[in-house]
This record gives structure tokens, sequence and C-alpha cells, in this order.
């Protein structure tokens, strides 16, 4: 038996099923803010069985998603130049900016390498030693770590043809510009699970004692995902928020130091444009002065373009929670995978993509 089996036993998820139905008393909005819960919650199954009156919806959670259409110009652009060869996670591709997508620059001749890892760039730069390539640094905590570490090891290695283009993004900064939103109603968050191994369960206090919000940091699998609910319910039903960690087989409160430190290294906090929530200040990580060589913004002057969203897209709505996929007049239309309009159809971890792939009446 794997490890995870023990997790998807109907054995244990149907009393959890029916637990979950006891624990709602009172209507409740939960938001996930994880691309991962996304999907795990539609491929699992679990929309269609949720009680009357417990409603989930998606946060900003798709590092892909919350990417601005300003920076998808500006990567495109990027791919165009000469002698630079584009790094990029593959989910990335095929997102569309307001003039194309870097699939479009590719067919072109661009040169771009998708690639698993920054180390994978890395190696890249090595064996390319006439381009300088630039690795886009799209991601939120979990990724980041890695990036510092990659950028550290080209220091160390003396590797000159090697850059990142850092769009990356914290979490919390806009979860507390959404929440200060009366509007959205949420009453709790089930809180990212990959997330919250970088920065800790206790990460999430701030949110209990400013907006007295329900938080649970869950796993992925079918009874993280339904023990994660019924902990939300609870504390919903008592009145009684807390940050609840169930997924300490991996989280813990204090989150990973060493990650942290080796972000803390070579990044600090930086003013960032999310998709549907615009500039967040602190909410980004830029590159520190210390390792600039290895900054491409400083080094190749980019400029971040000012682009409109696509006419008719509401991604932006869709990542603030507002509303869902289905309510989107060019969702399933004009808007699908293999035609996508918004990065919400793109991306494996996009809300949109979900509701295509698993039933948009789930």
């Amino acid at each position: 038996m794997r490890h995870v089996d023990e997790y998807r036993d109907q054995a244990l998820i149907e009393p959890l099923i029916a637990e979950l139905h006891r624990s709602v008393q009172k209507p409740v909005r939960l938001m996930e803010v994880c691309g991962t819960h996304t999907m795990a919650i539609f491929r699992s199954g679990i929309r269609s069985i949720l009680p009357a009156g417990m409603e989930i919806v998606s946060g900003p959670g798709c590092p892909v998603c919350v990417t601005s259409a300003a920076h998808m110009d500006a990567f495109i652009d990027l791919a165009d130049r000469d002698a630079v060869r584009l790094a990029i996670f593959g989910d990335l591709f095929r997102v569309p900016g307001s003039r194309g997508s870097l699939a479009h620059a590719s067919s072109r001749g661009a040169k771009i390498d998708v690639v698993y890892s920054s180390m994978d760039a890395l190696d890249i730069a090595r064996n390319h030693p006439d381009d300088l390539v630039v690795f886009l640094g799209v991601g939120f905590e979990t990724t980041t770590p890695g990036i510092a570490a990659t950028i550290l090891a080209a220091h160390r290695q003396r590797i000159d043809n090697f850059c990142v283009f850092s769009t990356h993004k914290v979490i919390p900064g806009p979860l507390d510009v959404l929440m200060q939103d009366p509007e959205l109603r949420i009453n709790g968050l089930l809180c990212p699970g990959h997330v919250s191994a970088i920065i800790g369960a206790g990460a999430y206090q701030p949110f209990v004692d400013r907006y007295r919000l329900a938080c649970v940091v869950a796993g992925f699998e079918p009874a993280d995902l339904l023990n994660g609910l019924i902990r939300l319910a609870r504390q919903i039903a008592q009145d009684r928020p807390a940050v609840d960690n169930i997924y300490t087989r991996v989280v813990s409160w204090e989150g990973n130091r060493r990650a942290r430190e080796l972000v803390d290294t070579v990044f600090e906090p930086a003013d960032m444009e999310w998709r549907g929530l615009g500039p967040i200040p602190g909410s980004g990580l830029k590159i520190k002065q210390a390792y600039h060589h290895y900054d491409a913004e400083q080094r190749l002057e980019i400029v971040i373009p000012d682009v409109p969203e696509a006419k008719g897209c509401i991604c932006g709505q869709i990542l603030k929670g507002q509303t869902t996929p289905p309510r989107c007049p060019l969702f399933g239309k004009r808007c699908t995978p293999a035609h996508p309009i918004g990065p919400c159809m793109v991306s494996s971890e996009g809300t949109c993509a979900a509701f295509f792939k698993y039933g948009a009446d789930t």
C-alpha cells in the first residue's frame, strides 16, 4: 500500500462525508487558496457532495493565473530579443498576453526551453555560452527557495550568462487585500499546503486576529480535504476562529527556516502587480542589489508595458472569488483549453480549466 492510499480509503471517506454534513449548521462561504487544492477538490468529486449551505470559491492561488497581462507582454518582448534564450515552466507557454503568447514567439523563432527546475535553466546557460539565458521566475513561496539557491549557485560557479526575471509573489498580501472587501463575505480559508510548508501555519494567525477568520491548513488527498472542511465548518458554527494545522506531516507552525533564509539572502520585498488585484505593496520579491548581475530587469533594462486585460475576460473576478467560471460569457465558447482567452483556462491549476475538465455543474 502506498502512503497516500490511507487518505483515499472509502472506509474512512464515507464517515467524513457524513460528519461534514452534520458540521454545517449555518451558511458558510470558504476560499481555497491553492491551485493544487482547486484541482484536488474537483478531481476527488468533493464539490458534488458538499452539504447545502457550504460554498467554496477559489482565491489567487495559481501562480500563472495571477501573472499580469503586462508581465506576459514583457516576457514575450524578451523572447523576441536577439541572443536571449528563455527558460520557463510549461504552464507559462500558452498564457496569452495582449499580443499573443510565448508559444507564438516560439513559432516565429524565439529560443524558449521548458524546464522542470531553475537548476535546469542553469545547465542550459552552461551549455549555451553564447546566449543569455533568462529564467522567468513565476511562483509563490514554494518555488522561491529553489530560485534563490540557483542564483547563489550561478554566483558561486561564476556563470555570467544567466539571470532571473523575478515576478515572484507572496501569499499573505493579496489575502489581506481580499479580506478587506466586505462584499466577498468569506468565513474561512482552506490554507495552501505547499506554501505553508515554507511560511508555516503561524503565518495565518493575523487573519484570525484581524478578521476573525477560520483558517485550516490541509493536504491534498480526499481525507485531508474533507477533514479540513469539517474543521472549518466547526470553527464557524462555534464562532471560535483559529489556525488549525491538519497537515502536520508536511507543515509546522514555524515553517521551513532554512528555505526562508535562502530567500532572504537573495530577495527582498517589492511591490507587485497581480492579475485582477492590481499592484499590492510588498507582495512581490525582487533580487537584492548584491546579486544585481542576475536580475534580468536591471541587466536588460526591461520596461513593463501598460496592458489592458483581454476584452470580456473575467479571470480577475474569478481570482478574487467574486464569481465562478460558468458565469463568464466566454467560458466554454470562445475560451477553451485549446483556445484560451485568459490564464485561468490555461494553467493546470486554473479554476476555469478545472471547471472545464470536471464539469461546470460540479
